[in-house]
């Protein structure tokens, strides 16, 4: 008689976050759960609950281990250098594996149905917690003068999201790496130019004068 595997839940955690990455929620079973942590149904039920519970809890252990880029990109002394850290750890993020290219928070949202209403509301708060972040960061950018006055922190913020999904959803459909960087500098370029230069030569003029 075979020995039935004992539940690492550290492994199956890791097992079920590739499995979610690459499936997506509505695509994944618990049946798929079982195959994939090689543990029986009802120790993997026990230690994490139904699929539904299993998938927040790989949803938050990915955004702390592999989401947390964009948390350590906040740190970065310039708008501009933060965002292309996240645009650059998005890239890398999004490509880094053959068999789940894309990123677990979009690819767990792609496909959903009424069943997985708290499912898709927990992506939404995950998603929104990140542009918070950002549009922060942002508005810290605008008060030290790194970002124009006109310049709008939340837009900025939301932008830089909307092309860090676009690109998961082109990793996820084929794209290169190479190409998924090109639009990265291209998101880049069109980053608004920082005034503290200009604005320190304005009063220096003054005092001179």
């Amino acid at each position: 008689m075979p020995r039935t595997r004992k539940l690492d839940a550290e492994v199956a955690l890791e097992a079920a976050i590739g499995l979610f990455w690459r499936k997506g929620f509505e695509g994944t079973s618990y049946a798929d759960l079982v195959s994939a942590t090689g543990v029986e149904r009802p120790a993997l039920y026990a230690a994490f609950g139904n699929k539904e519970a299993l998938f927040l809890q790989a949803l938050d252990r990915y955004g702390a281990t592999y989401g947390n880029y964009v948390w350590e990109a906040l740190d970065a002394p310039t708008s501009h250098e933060v965002v292309s850290r996240v645009l650059e750890g998005a890239v890398d993020l999004i490509s880094r594996f053959a068999d789940r290219p894309g990123c677990l928070g979009i690819n767990g949202a792609l496909a959903g149905s009424d069943s997985s209403e708290s499912v898709q509301r927990a992506l939404i708060e995950w998603r929104a917690s990140g542009e918070q972040a950002l549009r922060e960061r942002f508005e810290q950018a605008q008060t030290e003068g790194d970002l124009p006055a006109g310049a709008d922190p939340s837009a900025l913020a939301a932008y830089i999201l909307a092309v860090v999904h676009g690109m998961a959803v082109q990793a996820k459909a084929g794209f290169s790496r190479d190409k998924l960087l090109s639009v990265a500098r291209q998101a880049m370029a069109t980053w608004p130019t920082a005034l503290k230069t200009k604005g320190a030569t304005e009063c220096a003029d003054r005092s001179a004068t």
